[in-house]
């Protein structure tokens, strides 16, 4: 049975932290697929930490978690690469575009009009694929996360332009495709 002091002070710090992490690790990423993953592994560590050495050990609470979900970026994308020149068919790209559409229980749309949907979100999804690893990260952020356009050009070192740029060149292509 967990320690409730334990599971107060995780949420405590899950709270305050968890923004950063998971801005942190969108960054490191190599492949957007992976970043929910890392997130989740980063603080299933923290857990254990706070499990194994009790509330009282974490003093700096960011620091520590931060310092976590670096070691996971990194043992992550170590064991990735391992594993990929063992076993050339392991496919490093991930789908992080595979929500579906959400079951219609009323009956108000159509069976052609959910055919139509989900073609067209498949093809949404196909598009943003082929795109670069940067580009999947600034959707993922601004749409995901809810990071600002000033806040993605911060944590991708890139110019608030170049964010404004990306988003907003796919969506248009998006919207076309669409059309």
């Amino acid at each position: 049975m967990s320690d409730p002091n334990i599971v107060s002070r995780f949420d405590e710090i899950y709270s305050s932290t968890n923004r950063a992490v998971l801005a942190l690790i969108t960054a490191k990423c190599k492949c957007t697929a992976d970043i929910n993953d890392i997130f989740q592994e980063t603080f299933m560590e923290l857990y254990q930490v706070l499990h194994k050495r009790g509330t009282a050990y974490v003093t700096h609470e960011k620091a520590l978690v931060l310092r976590i979900a670096k070691r996971k970026i990194a043992r992550h994308y170590s064991l990735v690469e391992r594993l990929y020149r063992v076993l050339p068919t392991v496919s490093t790209d991930g789908d992080d575009w595979d929500s579906d559409i959400p079951d219609h229980d009323s009956g108000a749309d159509s069976m052609e009009d959910i055919v139509i949907d989900k073609l067209m979100l498949d093809e949404a999804k196909k598009l943003l694929r082929e795109k670069p690893e940067i580009v999947k990260k600034v959707f993922y952020l601004f749409y995901e996360t809810g990071h600002t356009i000033p806040e993605i050009a911060r944590l991708l070192s890139i110019s608030e332009s170049n964010v404004k740029h990306k988003l907003y060149r796919t969506l248009n292509e998006i919207r076309g495709l669409l059309k």
